[in-house]
């Protein structure tokens, strides 16, 4: 078990003396020319919804950095099949994460319907409920769209709440996100469906298969957001042991599925109002009470009941605690997919309606690429192709990406992007003669020196 030599106090006050440094700071990621794009229900070809994607302005006080975002994110977001009127619209929001976030040592703070935490890109994390509930007196659902109300109202205990990544699935779009009346979110890792090893929805068939990342599980995964007690999040894969050694495995929930077939005692055994019997309709796992906590001494690959260990990683070599998106085996989430269902630290919403202090804006470093070429992984698929070629980059991509294709001769022949906060492209071969050809991806600021940073040959056959 790593042993911390200092406080988690002092240790995060130092960290926020060296603010221009703080991750907290520089891995959100800035964007104010590239607007985002969506999917209309049986249109295949994304449309533009002229908002602008990621966070438009990053500035810091001495106490925690302000983010500016339209909530947006560089990804196509929808179609959302299940019947969702809304669409991802601009929430001109403003986040303060703080640098000294603090653990709670008191009675632990359950996480909250709506926004509990915030994703580099601006968009929300929303935790595990869909605000839909069993109601024993009738004997039904209540609360959400299409339900009668819960007893009590919203904001009510119920004993058995319904499980969002469970069963909203039919709803989210390929990257595992919907929005609440404009507030786009994800309740879960923020990978495309199509990614994972076992793919549970369809939805990316005939949509562009994105997300904020890609899993690798050779690397230690992304930063990618920050929960609203100010400690970060980062994807599924990280360092075996907490002191950042053991080469690099998956992160597990510690929560598992009850051994029931009634649902009548909650999770700790205490009798409650009984909820369905567990069926085909009602599976294990439709509501959250029916996981249950087990806790792993001495396996430092299983989380704690927040879904989260102290440890090291690449953005802070000292140790913090970080929450994981946690996923099987297959790549398919797990509860409590993010943060909850109670937070590690002193929770307080970290939506402000202004900035009350003085601050520094943060300008990201600007010139050639900072994206080192040895480490730079992207997927050419299918090949042979004879239509499309997909473009897919793996991890994170904080920067714009220029895709281009090339001919034996060296002619260009076609030119597309991927925008920061994003991982694929198109090309269309489809009036190409067959033959090889040549796809460069390179970066760099805008009106910068390019770096190529990687070219891979691809066949196109007719």
């Amino acid at each position: 078990m790593f042993k911390k030599l200092l406080s988690l106090q002092l240790l995060l006050i130092s960290i926020s003396s060296m603010a221009q440094l703080n991750p907290a700071i520089t891995s959100f990621l800035q964007n104010t020319t590239v607007t985002g794009t969506y999917y209309v229900s049986g249109n295949s070809i994304a449309q533009s919804n002229g908002i602008l994607v990621n966070c438009q302005t990053v500035e810091y006080s001495t106490t925690g950095v302000y983010v500016h975002t339209t909530g947006v994110p560089a990804y196509p977001t929808g179609p959302f099949l299940d019947g969702n009127p809304s669409n991802a619209t601009n929430q001109n929001a403003i986040f303060k994460i703080p640098f000294a976030p603090t653990q709670n040592t008191g009675t632990a703070t359950a996480t909250t319907g709506g926004n509990i935490g915030i994703f580099i890109n601006g968009v929300a994390l929303f935790d595990y409920r869909d605000g839909v509930a069993w109601n024993a007196t009738t004997n039904a659902l209540c609360g959400g769209p299409g339900n009668p109300p819960c007893p009590g109202g919203p904001q009510a205990t119920q004993a058995w709440n319904r499980d969002a990544v469970r069963a909203e699935r039919p709803g989210f779009d390929c990257s595992k996100a919907h929005p609440a009346q404009g507030n786009y979110h994800h309740h879960q890792n923020p990978s495309a469906f199509k990614l994972d090893l076992n793919v549970v929805s369809t939805i990316c068939n005939l949509y562009d298969a994105d997300g904020l990342y890609a899993i690798d599980s050779t690397q230690h995964s992304p930063l990618i957001g920050y929960a609203y007690d100010g400690f970060p999040i980062y994807g599924a894969y990280a360092y075996t042991n907490s002191n950042g050694t053991g080469g690099i495995t998956r992160m597990k929930s510690g929560y598992q599925l009850r051994n029931i077939t009634t649902r009548t005692t909650s999770p700790t055994g205490t009798t409650v109002t009984a909820g369905p019997v567990v069926s085909t309709t009602y599976p294990l796992g439709y509501f959250r009470e029916d996981y249950e906590f087990i806790a792993h001494p001495g396996q430092e690959d299983y989380l704690d009941e927040h879904n989260g260990r102290f440890c090291i990683t690449p953005e802070y070599p000292n140790g913090i605690y970080c929450y994981f998106c946690t996923v099987d085996s297959n790549w398919n989430s797990t509860y409590p997919y993010a943060v909850g269902p109670t937070f590690y630290g002193v929770y307080a919403n970290r939506k402000v309606t202004s900035v009350t202090e003085p601050t520094t804006v943060y300008t990201p470093t600007t010139g050639i690429s900072n994206v080192n070429s040895n480490d730079f992984k992207a997927n050419i698929f299918p090949n042979p192709t004879n239509d499309f070629i997909a473009v897919q980059v793996m991890g994170l991509n904080k920067e714009n990406l220029k895709v281009e294709l090339f001919d034996e001769a060296g002619k260009l022949i076609q030119t597309s992007s991927i925008t920061a906060g994003a991982t694929n492209t198109y090309l269309d071969t489809r009036t190409l003669y067959s033959g090889n050809y040549l796809v460069k991806i390179s970066g760099g600021s805008e009106g910068s020196r390019t770096q190529t940073l990687t070219t891979k040959k691809v066949i196109v056959q007719k």
